[in-house]
């Protein structure tokens, strides 16, 4: 909308570059173009703006398949009016020249141009095709369709109305024919979840199979192990006893052959003992032999007195003494007790 302020009984105008603005005064045209601005008055003035930007047009309808579905389309149509004199001479864009408001609907009549024809080319399109093609290539063919229809429509360059592009958004049946139709592939999908859950179970009890397969074999290998360190043991404590009775007898033997040497040291030095107490014997016999009795006496005499306790003081009678002294080979002496 063209923005109009007042001054002292003039208007005066400043349009956008996207608006084409139209000026007639006394019926004649005094400014034509877009962006504009000038001033004017508003009882003689006569102003048109055109919009020349691309305008989206949004529409909805419904339409009916081959099978007598119901489905909704959805579409996009993309459109500027490229002739703006022919399209203020053909529709109403005059606006009011104090407010700059559009006396009419002029955009509102170009969408139901476009949507009219459109869905008339839509219409003819889907009666021709199921509801499975539809929903599969039913976009593809109706955009080309309609774009066709729209290119081919003689009203639309006659307002200066140039279609630029044509977007199908979906095709969609009715809620209860979309869950029938989804049925079938939730339940495939449902089948594919079922058995990749299926192989994903029966790849965990493999998986758990070969674990406890390998637990298996590793406590069986452990046992054959502990086996084998059970009969080393043995063998090993075999082979000590062995060595253990091997040294025993080996220290048996250096005792009972010590012994023996030394049984036999102590023989012989027995007999040597007994024959130099033998012959030590004889030969005292031997001189016992050659001395006299008297000799004999004195020694036993001797012996018996070392033998006999201590005796302090010997008292002798003359006589006595007399014959020993005699015995002796003495005079006679005088003895004192």
């Amino acid at each position: 909308m063209a923005d109009i302020t007042k001054r002292f009984g003039w208007r005066h105008l400043r349009s956008a570059p996207t608006a084409h603005i139209r000026h007639h005064k006394r019926g004649r045209l005094a400014h034509d173009g877009p962006g504009l601005s000038f001033w004017y008055r508003s009882l003689s003035a006569a102003l048109s703006e055109v919009p020349v930007n691309d305008r989206e047009l949004a529409m909805a309808f419904h339409a009916r398949t081959s099978d007598f579905q119901d489905v909704t389309v959805q579409a996009t149509v993309t459109y500027r009016i490229s002739d703006p004199a022919e399209a203020a001479a053909r529709l109403d864009f005059s606006v009011d020249p104090d407010t700059g408001v559009w006396r009419g609907a002029p955009l509102e009549q170009i969408a139901t141009l476009l949507t009219e024809t459109a869905q008339q080319h839509t219409l003819d399109v889907l009666a021709r095709t199921p509801l499975a093609g539809a929903l599969v290539d039913g976009v593809a063919s109706v955009r080309n369709r309609v774009a066709e229809g729209l290119a081919a429509e003689p009203r639309l360059p006659a307002t200066g109305i140039d279609v630029v592009a044509v977007r199908v958004v979906a095709i969609r049946p009715e809620a209860e024919v979309e869950r029938a139709l989804r049925t079938p592939a939730r339940e495939q999908i449902q089948q594919e979840a079922d058995r990749a859950t299926y192989e994903r179970r029966a790849v965990a009890v493999e998986r758990e199979r070969t674990i406890a397969e390998n637990e298996l074999a590793s406590k069986i290998e452990l046992a054959r192990r502990e086996e084998q360190l059970v009969e080393q043991r043995g063998t090993n404590t075999r082979r000590e006893a062995e060595e253990n009775a091997a040294a025993d007898g080996v220290r048996a033997a250096a005792e009972a052959a010590r012994k023996v040497r030394l049984a036999r040291a102590e023989a012989a030095a027995a007999r040597d003992v007994g024959a130099a107490r033998a012959e030590s014997q004889a030969a005292w016999l031997r001189v016992h032999a050659e001395v006299d009795t008297g000799t004999l006496h004195a020694l036993a005499a001797t012996r018996l007195a070392e033998n006999l306790p201590r005796i302090d003081s010997v008292t002798l009678s003359p006589d006595v003494l007399t014959g020993l002294l005699t015995r002796l080979g003495r005079p006679d002496p005088e003895v004192r007790a």
